[in-house]
């Protein structure tokens, strides 16, 4: 690339987008920037309207600037949404110049809005990457990421709570459980089981003796034995079988 000359206020810079143009000395809102020119096309000549590329600036429906050429210095201005120049288009001199609609600053790049038709062809399709909408892609992903956080955090918490509400019922389960067999041990129901090592209704203690209970039951079922009288009723018994 051949270097601008040092009395103009504007150098040809690597740029966001390839190439673009950037301010060397301040520019004064309204100040005139460089002038877009090229080859007249006339578009009732069929060779001139075949001509298709991204430096066509159109004047009116006939006259149209190639803006294709090296010397055309104002073709490495970038597009940008909310520019700080515009172009100044005078149909009548079939010429255009790039003016400041802002103060600009040494070595911030000069760019202008290209228009309706040439975003919707070249640059909706690839997405624009002016500053404008850098920052507004940007917000949009620090939006979409703080949504995502705030999702995930949701569901974290949901989560946890689920966890806790599970491990409480368990906990209360187990307390449950526990309560049932301290309750068996104790003697909470003794039909026939263990109770501290003894076996009741009638069986044995740890294999010795009977239970009291099961000692009564044979008492009461055993017959009396007759009542043995003294050594006087016995005598008394064998001197009456003598009389007889």
């Amino acid at each position: 690339m051949s270097a601008i000359s040092s009395n103009k206020p504007y150098r040809v810079g690597r740029s966001r987008t390839g190439l673009g143009l950037f301010a060397t000395k301040p520019i004064k809102k309204g100040s005139k920037i460089v002038r877009y020119f090229g080859p007249l096309l006339d578009s009732r000549k069929k060779k001139d309207d075949a001509i298709e590329n991204k430096y066509l600036f159109e004047l009116n429906g006939r006259w149209t600037i190639d803006g294709s050429v090296r010397k055309n210095i104002a073709r490495y201005i970038n597009h940008a949404c909310r520019p700080n120049a515009e172009s100044d288009v005078k149909p009548r001199k079939r010429k255009v110049v790039i003016r400041a609609i802002k103060n600009i600053e040494p070595g911030e790049e000069i760019n202008y809005d290209y228009g309706t038709d040439y975003f919707k062809a070249y640059l909706k399709p690839i997405g624009c990457k002016c500053d404008a909408c850098e920052r507004k892609r940007k917000k949009k992903r620090a939006e979409a990421r703080a949504e995502r956080l705030r999702l995930k955090a949701r569901a974290e918490k949901r989560a946890l709570k689920k966890a806790e509400k599970q491990a409480a019922k368990a906990q209360k389960q187990k307390l449950q459980l526990k309560q049932k067999l301290n309750g068996q041990v104790n003697g909470a129901k003794l039909n026939g089981k263990l109770l501290n090592g003894k076996r009741l209704n009638g069986k044995h203690s740890n294999g010795f003796g009977r239970s009291r209970a099961a000692a009564s039951g044979l008492a009461a079922a055993r017959p009396k034995a007759p009542t043995r009288l003294g050594t006087t009723a016995t005598a008394e018994g064998r001197d009456q079988q003598a009389s007889a």
